[in-house]
């Protein structure tokens, strides 16, 4: 069968209007540029029939077809996909985020996301995370956000593993970067080599490893990550366990780059944060669609570059939609894409809400196109995995403009 650059058994043709490197320079983002506006426009051709079936294949999942690019006119302003409004602007008037391109959740079963819930927090509380803020980690219902994540199956131990493994992530930021008790930037670099020693488990000689082991026990985080990929490896195989390992280490690379910031007391340009959060991004939770489902996408396919860029913008879009549902809970100092695009284009700040959210949803149209394409080129669990990708968004979309994390008063 035709290989896709030599990696994955993806159909051939179907994809070529996609290759970079048979690109004349800038040629790539024109290329991505017409996909995107053929999708929308709907000319006929392969690019059409593409963004069909990809589609009807969301139709027979149970998702929507469409993706709302604004809320329909007769609904009142809190019905729509609007953040609430984040602190007074430099005009005095409330900042709002626009309604944002992006799929509504495919399910809501608040039973399941009640139970999920319940038993994350009980798990968070032996492990011994967020000890004191027990209460309040229930209340921001991240159970929740995983059963809407998570469509593809109704069972409850699943979705508490991957709901482990995500407040594992949240919380190297909530306990080493926001509000633990030492949150010094210095200090990242060497907390995230002790967190990567356990994702990836370090083997020291037999003298050394009880120094290592005794860290362990003392600091929660570290004792969550564990955990949490022990519990993982009951569902997932081999490969699919080391797929989370390579995007946590990523996402550390991200935590480094966010301290040196920090540190330096350096504001970033705005492409600076945009390639910060292609690293520190929700991949590492949006990995593990297949695991959960209960399949696997091949590994030539997850490796392709193709799939990787498209899975990957998937992450990035979904994190900046946190960037712009997240103003509200955070310092209004903290480096996120508004605030950049604000200090670096010398506009309003909710003009430059406005252009994150363009930039959001331009993201989105990307990966829907590209989508498209990988569906009908790629194998059933392509389709199946991309299906998923698209629920995660419309999933993670729904926690963000409900949970009280952010509708919180910033942290001091």
């Amino acid at each position: 069968m035709p290989q896709l650059d030599g990696a994955s058994p993806l159909r051939a043709g179907a994809l070529s209007a996609l290759r970079p490197h048979h690109s004349a320079a800038g040629g790539t983002e024109s290329a991505v540029a017409e996909a995107v506006h053929g999708f929308l426009a709907g000319p006929t051709g392969l690019g059409t029939s593409a963004a069909r079936l990809f589609r009807t294949a969301l139709t027979e999942a149970g998702l929507p077809s469409e993706a709302p690019a604004t809320a329909p006119e007769s609904a009142p302003p809190a019905e729509q996909d609007a953040a609430p409004p984040s602190d007074e602007g430099a005009e005095g008037s409330s900042v709002v985020v626009p309604p944002l391109y992006c799929p509504d959740a495919e399910r809501d079963d608040p039973a399941l996301g009640e139970e999920v819930n319940n038993r994350l927090v009980e798990w968070a509380g032996e492990i011994g995370i967020f000890k004191g803020r027990l209460e309040r980690l229930r209340s921001h219902n991240f159970g929740r956000l995983f059963m809407l994540a998570h469509p593809d199956t109704d069972d409850p131990e699943r979705i508490l593993i991957a709901a482990k493994c995500g407040l594992s992530e949240w919380a190297v930021d909530d306990h080493w970067v926001d509000e633990g008790e030492d949150t010094s930037p210095e200090l990242i670099g060497s907390r995230l080599a002790m967190a990567h020693a356990v994702v990836d488990p370090v083997r020291l000689p037999a003298r050394y490893l009880a120094e290592f082991e005794n860290l362990v026990r003392k600091e929660p985080v570290l004792r969550a990550f564990r955990s949490c990929l022990d519990h993982l490896a009951e569902i997932a195989s081999p490969t699919q366990v080391a797929r989370l390992r390579h995007e946590l280490a990523v996402m550390f690379v991200g935590y480094n780059q966010e301290a040196e910031w920090r540190g330096s007391g350096r504001t970033p340009a705005v492409w600076e944060y945009l390639l910060h959060r292609y690293e520190n991004a929700f991949y590492p939770c949006m990995v593990l669609i297949d695991p959960v489902g209960g399949y696997e996408l091949p590994a030539a396919e997850f490796a392709d570059a193709r799939v990787r860029r498209t899975y990957l913008y998937a992450g990035t879009a979904n994190v900046l939609l946190n960037d712009l549902y997240s103003m509200t809970k955070e310092d209004p100092t903290d480096t996120n894409l508004p605030n950049l695009i604000a200090a670096e284009d010398n506009c309003s700040l909710q003009e430059a809400v406005n252009r994150a959210a363009c930039i959001h949803d331009e993201l989105m149209h990307t990966v829907e196109a590209e989508c498209a394409l990988l569906s009908a080129a790629g194998s059933p669990e392509l389709r199946r995995y991309l299906t998923g990708l698209w629920a995660w968004m419309g999933g993670s979309k729904e926690w963000h403009a409900t949970s009280p994390r952010y509708r919180e008063a910033p942290v001091k």
